[in-house]
């Protein structure tokens, strides 16, 4: 399944790594290593980013809320997870 992490970005769910809240990154300072180190990994916005979304291969800043990402995450293996009887239902 897919996720829309904000920002004209729609990444696999499976290729998420982490969602960290952007002040985590900013108040520690092995992150803020990390992402100088992979500066040109990173997608997204430089201002109003609230969230970092870390995949295998990018980093993706975002302005949607930690919170909100994880809903949606949620939401879609909820969705995943439904059965379908769509096959069954026959048209009169």
């Amino acid at each position: 399944m897919f996720i829309h992490i904000g920002n004209d970005n729609v990444i696999r769910s499976s290729d998420i790594i982490t969602i960290i809240d952007q002040s985590v990154v900013t108040s520690s300072s092995i992150m803020e290593e990390m992402m100088t180190e992979r500066a040109k990994d990173i997608i997204g916005p430089s201002e109003d980013v609230k969230s970092v979304v870390i995949t295998h291969n990018v980093i993706y800043l975002s302005t949607l809320s930690v919170t909100t990402l994880k809903k949606r995450a949620s939401m879609i293996a909820t969705i995943s997870k439904l059965d379908d009887y769509s096959d069954e239902l026959e048209l009169e």
